[in-house]
C-alpha cells in the first residue's frame, strides 16, 4: 500500500473498521512521469497530450474532428488563465498539467464528498467530518479503552485534527474541495509538505525520541519474528540508512532527514512540459500564450483524427 493508498483509508474508513489498520510500507513519494509515451516531436504529440489532458482525455480528444478539438481545447485555455487576463504563462500551464495528473485524486474526493457533507452546503465542517468518521468511537469510548496500538482511534483523531487544520488555508474550520482534498492527500500538495514529514516520523519513532534510529527504520518495513539472520536486502537498508539517509552521520534521521528521504526532489516533469509548449507555441517570443497562440499550434496540445499518424483509434485504453 503506497502512502497516498494509506493516507486516504485511513482517515476514510476508520468510522467502518474497528480493528487495527494495517501500516503502509512504501513511504517515498515521487512525482509521476507525466506519460509513458516518448517525447518524440515532429513525429507525435502524444506525449504532448496525455500531459496536457491526461491519459484517458487525450484518447477522447483522438476521436474527435480537428474543429472539435479546437473548441474544446479553446474552453481549456479559459480555465487555464486563472487570472483572466487573456495570457497564458508558464506557471499557469504547469499548474493546469499538475492538476491533470493528480485527476484521480479529485475524482476520489468526489465520490466521497456527499458522505461528509452532511448539511450540503458544498463544504465540509471540522465537525462534520468528525461526526462521520469518529461519531461511533465519541458515542461509545468504552469499546475502544484496549485500543492502545499506535493507530488507535484516540490518537487518530487530533492527528486527523491537526492536519485538517493544516489544510485548512483560511483557518475557518470549513474546508472546500481543495482543502479536503489536500486533507484527504497531503503528499500531493506543497502546503501539507510539513504534516506528511511529521505523520512519518510519528509513525516510525517507536522510542518517542523525535528521531528515526536505524532499528525504527528497519523495523517499519521488515518484522523480524523467526529469531534468525536478516535477509540480505534488509542488509542492503541498513547500508542506505547509514549511507544515504543519516545525512549528518549521527545514527538516527531527524525531520530535515526524513523529508529528504521521502519527498526527493525529482524532476519536475509538468514544469519542463510547460516550457517547452510555451517555447513551441510562443510565435511573438513574449514568454506568454496567447488563445491564438494555442490554437494556431492546436495539434501539439490536443488530438483528433487528422492527427494521430495512422494509429488505431479503436484501441482499448489499456493499451495507451
Amino acid at each position: 500500500m503506497d502512502v497516498s493508498t494509506y493516507l486516504c483509508f485511513l482517515s476514510l474508513c476508520t468510522c467502518l473498521v474497528h480493528g487495527k489498520p494495517t501500516l503502509g510500507k512504501e513511504r517515498v513519494h515521487h512525482e509521476p512521469e507525466l506519460s509513458r509515451q516518448p517525447h518524440e516531436d515532429n513525429q507525435s504529440y502524444q506525449y504532448d497530450h496525455e500531459a496536457f489532458l491526461g491519459k484517458e482525455e487525450a484518447t477522447t480528444f483522438d476521436q474527435l474532428t480537428p474543429e472539435e478539438s479546437k473548441a474544446r481545447l479553446g474552453k481549456i485555455v479559459d480555465r487555464i488563465d486563472s487570472n483572466v487576463d487573456g495570457y497564458i504563462t508558464t506557471d499557469e500551464l504547469k499548474a493546469w498539467i499538475k492538476r491533470v495528473q493528480k485527476r484521480y485524486v479529485y475524482e476520489n474526493v468526489a465520490k466521497v464528498w456527499s458522505d461528509y457533507d452532511l448539511n450540503k452546503d458544498n463544504k465540509i465542517s471540522w465537525d462534520e467530518f468528525k461526526q462521520a468518521t469518529y461519531g461511533h468511537y465519541l458515542a461509545n469510548p468504552e469499546e475502544f479503552e484496549d485500543a492502545t496500538d499506535q493507530f488507535s482511534f484516540k490518537k487518530m483523531l487530533p492527528r486527523d485534527e491537526r492536519r485538517f487544520k493544516a489544510a485548512d488555508l483560511n483557518g475557518d474550520l470549513a474546508a472546500e474541495r481543495e482543502e479536503f482534498t489536500a486533507f484527504l492527500h497531503p503528499e500531493e500538495f506543497e502546503q501539507m509538505q510539513e504534516i506528511v514529514v511529521l505523520e512519518t516520523l510519528e509513525d516510525i519513532d517507536k522510542n518517542g525520541d523525535g528521531h528515526v534510529d536505524e532499528d525504527e527504520y528497519i523495523a517499519d518495513m521488515f518484522a523480524h519474528e523467526d529469531g534468525g539472520p536478516e535477509p540480505d536486502w534488509v542488509r542492503t537498508e541498513r547500508d542506505q540508512f547509514s549511507d544515504f539517509r543519516d545525512l549528518n552521520k549521527d545514527g538516527k534521521m531527524d525531520l530535515e532527514e526524513i523529508r529528504h528521504w521521502i519527498l526527493p526532489q525529482d524532476y519536475d516533469h509538468a514544469q519542463a512540459e510547460a516550457r517547452h509548449l510555451v517555447y513551441e507555441s510562443d510565435t511573438d517570443e513574449d514568454q506568454m500564450l496567447t488563445k491564438e497562440e494555442i490554437l494556431e499550434n492546436w495539434n501539439m496540445f490536443v488530438g483528433s483524427q487528422a492527427t494521430n499518424y495512422g494509429e488505431d483509434l479503436t484501441r482499448n485504453h489499456d493499451e495507451l
